[in-house]
């Protein structure tokens, strides 16, 4: 692709490298930009200088935060004896988002891949463990909300693995035909755990 102008060429290789957007979206965006009255490009620039040099991560569940403890954490009204395993931030705001769910969450940061090299090592894993150990812990429930992949089912059964001795009931999201879905386009294995996990009509 021939850029009139080596700015734009630069902005749009940058904006390229997000997940989702190639270089014809890229040059939209830049183009759009450039349009655009100063103050607003300066805003997008000043908000995105914020967030790299002001995000943190929650000392206890590792969400994305704004302070040492996220609002989750700190929120008085959620329920402390249960707790949500997730792989990544953007689960716990697809979970929050229903607004079925009022407990706690752990960011594991990722699930584990050998073939990525991701091992319990490089996941929040142990700090899970720590947190259930406390001798303070109000944790009574722990649901492993991972994805349905050989990858998330690793770490499920890894998890399950090192907290089984501990006070603490251990469950799994329920994983079936989605609402809406016809039979005839569900995989076996979702259709299968479908029938296994039936649950009483009412």
């Amino acid at each position: 692709m021939e850029y009139s102008s080596k700015l734009i060429e630069e902005a749009v290789n940058q904006i390229s490298r997000l997940p989702g957007i190639g270089k014809k979206t890229a040059l939209r965006l830049v183009l759009h930009l450039v349009k655009e009255k100063e103050e607003s490009t300066f805003s997008l620039t000043e908000a995105l200088n914020k967030l790299r040099s002001g995000i943190r991560f929650c000392v206890h569940c590792h969400n994305i935060s704004d302070a040492e403890v996220c609002s989750i954490c700190s929120g008085v009204k959620r329920d402390r004896s249960v707790l949500c395993v997730v792989e990544n931030a953007n689960d716990v705001l697809a979970i929050e988002n229903t607004a079925q769910f009022n407990g706690l969450y752990h960011v594991l940061g990722g699930v584990i891949s050998p073939i990525n090299g991701i091992g319990p090592g490089e996941l929040k894993i142990e700090s899970l463990v720590n947190r259930l150990n406390h001798g303070q812990s109000e944790i009574k429930e722990l649901i492993l909300a991972l994805s349905p992949t050989l990858e998330g089912d690793t770490t499920a059964f890894y998890i399950h693995k090192r907290v089984k001795d501990l006070p603490v009931k251990v469950s799994v999201i329920a994983r079936g035909v989605p609402v809406g879905g016809e039979l005839e386009y569900a995989d076996e294995i979702t259709l299968g755990r479908s029938i296994t996990a039936r649950t009483l009509f009412n």
